[in-house]
């Protein structure tokens, strides 16, 4: 009998084709960390169940059900030794990995223990045609670790990724015969040559006392440490001090040194995202940088068909992507985000913002770099103004780097703002400080506080900017506020913390309510960014306000600043920061794994399917109202209710959105002002009311069961 694994109009794919152009595949894989006959092994073995004559009658047109992933992981189950560590990756290798099993089995996925006891079509013709390969190597050095179950689980992850996307290209590549249309970009060292063209200007410069010599100091050290081994680094440079292209620089002299495949920049906040990422394509070519996030979309054009294929698995010389897209990734269960997880192997990832790392799973984040780097080839950047003090919880790396030459002297040289400390005062005072201002950013902590004192102070040359704003809509806002600073016109604008990193904005004056000191160091970064005017003519107010409110996620960072201001501390100081960091985490203890997610992996049960439906940075308590007021958003929400859900209507729709929890959105629903957009999107609505949208605020947040109250 002729044994198929895919059919496509009048061709058919061998299934020994199959298995050994898939194996071949995930043993190049495995072999970037030294593990290719896993990944080889793996490949041969996954889709044994496949060789069952119920099979073949449906590959050759029978409209009958039949699990082939089984088989496959039976056999590695019988096998015993080491083959069982395979067992999970074979059976899941469609719907997911599986949870051991027992209580902890996630909804309704099939658990490992399930699977074992399930009756399967015989299989045995396999053995026709299918030597098993011998392992000859362990999983995991037992030695490089002090977390050896927290290891094999990373382990089986990555061995899972390299199955699945080999399983997925080979069998893409049969179907569309060859013609793929994916495109890798060009090599590191091709990559670095660009960088150094594009800087050669730069490094001619010797001296150090102004800010481009800084800056041109900073670089040279970044790329003179690139020569160094592959490990755990920091990058701990002042606001100003060109860290973007500094940590490139590193990444790609580092990449260089060591052979290495790709950079990896993971960045909290698509602002900064879409920013960096530009300046990446301007030096290194369009083809060679892939964003990978929410509001990118990479299916609109043919043109753009090969970054909508490397986005499956980033296999693109330099990835820029969020904290959520790449930790969800790493802790996910299904295939389709974990393809990508093997080409985290020996790569420089840069992780910018490092003190936006997410405290509610700092601990299985900071586990998670460490494995990568201690066994997967990977080298870490932590690139920070406010470096967090993480060293205690590397408990086996005993060496972090520092990249910032004379780090202490650097922020005493790009010191450019006086910090003061107000203490309490009402809006009515704050009000009035304004008034009184030219050019002033007001910080406020909740969107809510944001319009109320916009509201009051609304005149010309006053901006609202938060989230309660679709996207498009703060894009031009800040448009007008840039135009208004660099014409020297009145330009008073209250915000949120979203303009506190990647905002590319400079005030005389910044007020900015008490919150983490991170935030506060972020936002004294909108003050004489470019250094024009002296210290003591650039000041940032910190203040209080005399009534107390909630400010949910925010009240831990803001109480540690407090104490800290109480003691006289100066929030600009490297130690305070670190002091701030220490407290915080003390603060936080156990709930830095606020969903236990390390005890999952422990015991020799590992619960994959829990972690991944458990592990979620943004938790989903919220709706997203789109905001029907242009003639962009009215084309896309009649594509969305005509199609209903894609990913790049979704991507596209993004840009007109609004997300609120769902205590608010319960009373806008109330009110009768939503519908949904369609029966098949989740937690997706249209504004019908669109007096509740202000071109100068966004959505209204002064609603209160029924009652609408603009200021």
């Amino acid at each position: 009998m002729k044994y198929i694994a895919h059919r496509e109009e009048d061709r058919e794919q061998l299934l020994l084709d199959h298995l050994t152009g898939t194996a071949e595949k995930a043993k190049e894989f495995a072999e970037v960390f030294g593990k290719g006959e896993w990944g080889y092994c793996c490949g041969m073995l996954h889709d044994l169940g496949k060789y069952s004559d119920k099979f073949q009658r449906r590959i050759r047109g029978e409209d009958i059900k039949v699990d082939h992933a089984t088989a496959g992981a039976r056999v590695c189950l019988e096998l015993g030794g080491m083959y069982p560590f395979m067992e999970y990756c074979i059976a899941g290798h469609h719907a997911g990995l599986p949870d051991a099993g027992g209580k902890s089995d996630a909804g309704n996925s099939p658990t490992l223990n399930g699977r074992r006891k399930k009756k399967i079509e015989d299989f045995q013709a396999y053995k026709k045609e299918i030597c098993i390969p011998e392992l000859k190597t362990v999983p995991i050095d037992i030695n490089k670790t002090t977390n050896a179950e927290f290891s094999l689980g990373m382990f089986m992850r990555m061995l899972y990724s390299c199955l699945v996307d080999a399983d997925f290209l080979d069998t893409e590549e049969f179907m569309v015969n060859g013609n793929t249309g994916r495109q890798q970009g060009e090599n590191m060292p091709q990559l670095l040559e660009k960088l150094e063209k594009h800087i050669a200007g730069w490094l001619e410069n010797k001296e150090i006392e102004s800010v481009n010599g800084r800056r041109t100091e900073i670089l040279r050290a970044c790329l003179d440490a690139g020569e160094k081994e592959k490990g755990l680094f920091r990058l701990t440079v002042p606001t100003g001090g060109g860290k973007t292209i500094a940590s490139l620089a590193f990444a790609l002299r580092h990449a260089v040194k060591h052979h290495m495949d790709r950079i990896i920049y993971v960045i909290p906040y698509t602002s900064i995202i879409e920013q960096n990422a530009g300046v990446f394509r301007e030096i290194l070519g369009d083809q060679n940088v892939l964003e990978n996030h929410c509001n990118v979309d990479y299916e609109s054009t043919e043109e753009l068909k090969p970054m909508q294929l490397a986005s499956e698995n980033w296999d693109k010389p330099v990835i820029v992507t969020t904290n959520v897209q790449f930790f969800e990734s790493l802790f996910a269960n299904k295939s389709s985000k974990c393809r990508k997880l093997h080409n985290m192997a020996n790569s420089v990832i840069i992780f910018d913002e490092a003190q936006m790392l997410p405290n509610d799973y700092l601990k299985p984040c900071l586990t998670a770099i460490e494995e990568l780097v201690i066994n997967y080839e990977v080298s870490a950047v932590l690139c920070t103004a406010t470096q967090p003090a993480l060293d205690p919880f590397f408990k086996n790396i005993k060496q972090i780097t520092e990249l910032c030459p004379r780090m202490e002297k650097q922020f005493t040289f790009f010191k450019r703002v006086h910090l003061e400390n107000i203490g309490k005062l009402s809006e009515e005072a704050l009000k009035n400080y304004l008034l009184e201002e030219t050019q002033a950013l007001c910080i406020v902590n909740t969107k809510k506080r944001a319009q109320k004192i916009y509201h009051e102070l609304k005149g010309k040359g006053i901006f609202h900017l938060s989230t309660s704003m679709y996207p498009k809509h703060r894009k031009r806002v800040l448009k007008q506020v840039k135009e208004r600073l660099a014409n020297k016109e009145k330009c008073i604008l209250i915000s949120t913390s979203l303009v506190e990193a990647g905002v590319d904005l400079d005030f005389y004056t910044v007020y900015r309510q008490i919150a983490g000191v991170d935030s506060m160091i972020q936002a004294a970064g909108r003050c004489n960014r470019e250094g024009n005017r002296t210290t003591e003519e650039s000041k940032v107010v910190i203040f209080q306000f005399e009534e107390k409110e909630a400010v949910p996620g925010q009240q831990q960072q803001i109480d540690v600043s407090e104490s800290l201001l109480t003691d006289e501390c100066k929030i600009e100081d490297l130690e305070t920061i670190t002091k701030y960091f220490q407290m915080l985490y003390h603060f936080r203890g156990e709930s830095l794994d606020k969903k236990k997610i390390c005890e999952e992996l422990k015991g020799g049960l590992y619960n994959f399917a829990r972690v991944g439906k458990e592990f979620r940075l943004i938790e989903k308590n919220t709706k997203t109202i789109f905001i029907n007021t242009e003639v962009e958003a009215q084309k896309i929400l009649q594509n969305l209710k005509v199609k209903g859900f894609t990913r790049s209507g979704m991507r596209r729709a993004a840009q007109y959105c609004v997300t609120v929890y769902d205590q608010k959105f319960d009373k806008y629903n109330g009110m009768g002002i939503l519908r949904p957009v369609s029966e098949d999107i989740q937690d997706f609505y249209v504004l019908t009311d669109l007096e509740q949208y202000s071109e100068e605020t966004g959505l209204n947040l002064d609603i209160d069961d029924g009652m609408v109250l603009w200021g």
